[in-house]
């Protein structure tokens, strides 16, 4: 893996003590596959996807399980939030697939790669992401 792919690793003590890496978006794919394959790591299970608005940037939140050892990893990717973009890993865990575009159709985020992002929730038609902070809903009284 790139000397610079990870940008942090901590220990999450609010979720007793989950092992928590942010990983540089550029090497996102080479991390995923890596953590996917390694022989001792074995995160071959991706149980959650999240996507995040910290209104300065956006970011996208990754939970994933090695059944055979029965450890637990976290990986965050930040992305720009004006032109918000994470890599898909739907081709390294093909549980990605729904999740990234609930993401996208929620959030706005884009992820190259994925082989049918489209919105899942929303109406086509619908105009805007729901779940980002600057969302202005058409009726703010719904």
């Amino acid at each position: 893996m790139h000397p610079e792919a990870i940008e942090q690793a901590y220990l999450n003590e609010r979720d007793r003590d989950l092992p928590t890496l942010q990983i540089r978006g550029e090497y996102w794919l080479e991390c995923a596959k890596l953590l996917k394959t390694h022989e001792e790591l074995d995160f071959r299970y991706l149980r959650n996807i999240a996507g995040v608005d910290y209104e300065t940037h956006m970011e996208v939140v990754y939970h994933m399980v090695s059944l055979k050892t029965k450890r637990q990893c976290c990986v965050k990717v930040t992305t720009d939030r004006d032109h918000p973009s994470v890599p898909s890993v739907e081709p390294i865990w093909l549980t990605a697939n729904w999740n990234e575009r609930e993401i996208y159709d929620l959030f706005g985020i884009q992820f190259p790669g994925h082989p049918d992002l489209r919105r899942i929730m929303m109406p086509d038609d619908w105009v805007g992401h729901p779940l980002r902070k600057d969302y202005e809903p058409y009726d703010p009284e719904v």
